[in-house]
């Protein structure tokens, strides 16, 4: 027995919530500093195309 099961849809955002592009976070490159209360984070792009943010 097959199963199709059909392609997950996202919900669109409510408009208040902010949505940026990876790349303009990165400049073109393949990691960003973002910061939170004093903390600094490190976002970076994996070599596979997923995102991995650390502290």
């Amino acid at each position: 027995m097959n199963i199709h099961s059909a392609p997950l849809q996202r919900t669109p955002s409510p408009p208040s919530v902010p949505v940026y592009t990876v790349t303009d976070l990165t400049k073109g490159g393949n990691q960003a500093q973002i910061t939170l209360n004093d903390q600094i984070y490190t976002l970076r792009i994996t070599r596979a195309g997923k995102l991995i943010l650390t502290k």
